[in-house]
């Protein structure tokens, strides 16, 4: 008289007995819908800190060498520029708008401490 006694099934197993629900399109929008946020975050803080970081590279530069010091501020805004873009494509929305001018703000920044302090 062998009793066979089945292991519960685990949790993270799948369970033919119980398949997933199929998901809401709702939810998935929504799922979407915070992804996208998610990268556009992403984009910006690390083209944010590539702009501040080629204008500290400007900085770095000897001032006999104004050209380049200006080339690499204006690099870090046309970088700036680009990453506004990709946040606005990513979030669906025409991708010219006002927010592009906030590139002029790098080189304002830029010029100011790299040329003029």
């Amino acid at each position: 008289m062998s009793q066979q006694s089945s292991a519960p099934r685990r949790r993270h197993l799948m369970d033919p007995d119980a398949p997933r629900k199929v998901a809401d399109p709702k939810d998935l929008e929504r799922l979407h819908r915070v992804q996208r946020r998610v990268v556009s975050v992403l984009i910006i803080t690390t083209l944010i800190h590539l702009t501040i970081g080629l204008i500290l590279a400007a900085d770095a530069i000897s001032d006999d060498k104004r050209g380049a010091q200006l080339g690499l501020i204006l690099l870090g805004s046309a970088f700036h520029v680009v990453g506004v873009a990709a946040v606005r494509g990513i979030n669906r929305k025409p991708i010219p708008t006002w927010w592009m001018l906030t590139g002029l703000v790098p080189v304002a920044l830029g010029v100011w401490w790299v040329i003029l302090r």
